[in-house]
């Protein structure tokens, strides 16, 4: 996967990082999640967001949750997409779309699609999710058996949101989940850094800091090279993402939303 393509697709929460830079491994089993009764997110939301080297906006982002149902049952139908504009889509285009369809009770994803287009690479692929079984089932490769709550790479983010950022959480504390991405298993972990303010086009928004827990030693330095900052507020969105790269700093900025479940209560006066 392209380094472009992993930034342009940042707001998913480091988790193409996390397939890109991980080698296959086998994993130590991740216990499922507790579920709690908050809900961040609502069916019409909308986020969009764009990426930045310095001054030049090279790419767009968009995340939209749609209500639907899926083989009867109601459902999220979650769809990210990555583009780039200008110069960076005339030296080299994509086009990446993820979806994912999440069980409104359950918040677990029953089907996802994944559609790349970067240059002349195509991919793509749907996974169903067994849940009865813990299986899952890929257009490209059959029947897989899983683990018990495994989510898919847009899916965990959602989860997250209802499930995982907090005030319960700890300085140092490393959230995880397991996710089943391009034909297999990937444990995805990010750390959690703390509370910090910052300046953005809406005013200075409280956010929870974290950090993915990279491979150092690739495109990554570090383990600070990556950090992403969610309002501490009930809709507990992505406001920023930055990258510190060999290549210099990348920044994916928040730039429109709308559809919000709840008021936009972390700007600080």
């Amino acid at each position: 996967m392209q380094k472009l393509t992993i930034i342009l697709i940042s707001f998913l929460l480091c988790s193409n990082i996390m397939a890109a830079q991980e080698e296959k491994k086998d994993t130590a089993f991740i216990t499922p999640y507790p579920l709690t009764s908050h809900q961040a997110y609502q069916g019409g939301e909308k986020l969009v967001f764009t990426l930045n080297y310095g001054i030049v906006t090279g790419g767009k982002a968009t995340l939209t949750v749609k209500d639907s149902i899926f083989n009867g049952t109601p459902v999220h139908h979650v769809i990210g997409r990555g583009v780039t504009v200008g110069l960076a889509d005339v030296l080299y285009k994509i086009r990446d779309r993820y979806e994912s369809f999440i069980d409104i009770e359950t918040n677990e994803p029953v089907k996802a699609i994944r559609s790349i287009r970067e240059g002349r690479y195509r991919y793509y692929n749907e996974v169903e999710y067994i849940r009865d079984s813990s299986q899952v089932l890929s257009k490209k490769s059959g029947i897989h058996q899983v683990q018990e709550g495994i989510l898919d790479i847009l899916s965990s983010f959602y989860f997250a949101r209802n499930h995982k950022f907090n005030d319960q959480l700890e300085v140092g504390e490393v959230i995880e989940f397991m996710t089943y991405f391009s034909d297999e298993n990937f444990p995805l972990r990010i750390r959690y850094r703390g509370t910090e303010v910052i300046k953005t086009d809406f005013g200075k928004i409280e956010c929870y800091k974290f950090s993915p827990v990279t491979e150092v030693g690739r495109s990554f330095k570090t383990e600070d090279d990556m950090h992403v900052w969610i309002t501490r507020d009930k809709n507990r969105i992505p406001m920023r993402v930055r990258f510190d790269l060999a290549v210099g700093s990348f920044t994916c900025n928040l730039y429109e939303f709308k559809g919000l479940k709840h008021p936009f209560s972390s700007v600080q006066h």
